[in-house]
């Protein structure tokens, strides 16, 4: 079942095609899983080191036969791990990993684990010749456990949410640091020209940090905002040297103007945009996005979302009254440590 749902889907297949093209040095199926995966002995103690939650420990560790026993399954993992470590650290290099659909059953919706769970040695290691401190490297590896809580929030099974973003961590290029994610990128067009035009000496194609805010993890206050940008200003000069960072932008529904108009002056989110320029907000709207982070459902009847909370009545509301939600853009001056 799970392959004939796979191939189905016509960009999976078309991934999977690419996947094997590209991969020169496959070793034999069983090689790759015994060189991948810990055995199911190890298997939960490196699981519960990634946050994952209990009820799913023992449905990945029961998996892991069923995906030794399927050959094809196995090459695919051997083939995701090599494309995932491969140029480690390097910005925007690394494999992005895909979601199965629902449909292919608890081996394809649990499959990118076993991938980041195979990559886990690399990427550690990566971490240790950058001297990035292990706290910081387990806090940043654990966000695998939220997107297992959020696929089971969302879908009510077993899988994990968004399994490209998930990639970035483990490719070394996005960082937990307190409260905000931090990932390595470079300007695109927009942003650069936006930076250019204030004064900022960037170009798109240039250094940039992009800020990330996960959810479950704490309330966005400024003061969390304040420690972590604290952090990441000692951060990157250390552990990054070759990369000069001026600048930190943030693509998020968070940052809608439009939530000035049902949240205080003094909340968290407004706080939060207000240390941004935001420079522009798509054209077509994101309605999906607020469903998706507030309420965990991005299909949610509008009609029935609750109003519990000031932001559930502020995103409800507004739907309900013909809106849209929109992603926002923003930036803001970056300043290392020791410069100022």
């Amino acid at each position: 079942m799970l392959w004939d749902v796979v191939r189905a889907d016509e960009r999976l297949a078309e991934w999977l095609k690419e996947l094997e093209e590209g991969d020169e040095d496959a070793p034999d199926a069983s090689d790759a899983l015994r060189g991948w995966l810990p055995d199911a002995e190890e298997l939960p103690d490196v699981l519960q080191d990634l946050a994952v939650p209990y009820e799913d420990v023992n449905d990945l560790v029961a998996l892991r036969r069923t995906l030794a026993d399927d050959e094809e399954a196995t090459a695919l993992l051997g083939r995701c791990v090599r494309g995932l470590v491969r140029d480690m650290g390097k910005i925007g290099r690394g494999l992005r990993l895909r979601p199965f659909p629902l449909e292919s059953g608890p081996l394809g919706r649990y499959f990118p684990v076993y991938v980041l769970v195979a990559a886990l040695p690399y990427v550690r290691a990566y971490h240790r010749e950058r001297g990035v401190p292990e706290d910081i490297s387990r806090r940043t590896l654990a966000d695998v456990g939220r997107g297992l809580a959020l696929h089971r929030r969302r879908y009510g099974v077993g899988g994990l949410v968004a399994p490209g973003w998930f990639s970035l961590h483990f490719h070394g290029e996005l960082f937990q640091l307190g409260r905000l994610q931090f990932q390595r990128t470079r300007l695109g067009g927009r942003e650069g020209v936006a930076l250019a035009a204030a004064g900022l000496a960037l170009r798109p194609g240039e250094h940039c940090l992009d800020l990330h805010i996960p959810d479950y993890a704490g309330p966005l206050t400024p003061e969390a905002c304040d420690r972590s940008l604290a952090i990441a200003r000692e951060f990157f000069p250390r552990h990054f040297p070759a990369e000069r960072y001026t600048a930190a932008c943030c693509h998020s529904w968070l940052l809608d103007p439009q939530l000035k108009r049902y949240l205080p002056e003094d909340s968290n989110i407004v706080r939060f945009q207000e240390r941004f320029h935001i420079t522009c907000g798509n054209s077509e709207p994101g309605d999906d996005l607020p469903l998706r982070f507030v309420f965990g459902d991005p299909d949610l009847p509008v009609e029935t979302l609750p109003r519990r909370t000031r932001l559930e009545r502020a995103v409800g509301d507004h739907l309900r009254a013909g809106g849209h939600w929109y992603s926002g853009h923003g930036w803001f001056r970056f300043t290392p440590s020791g410069e100022g």
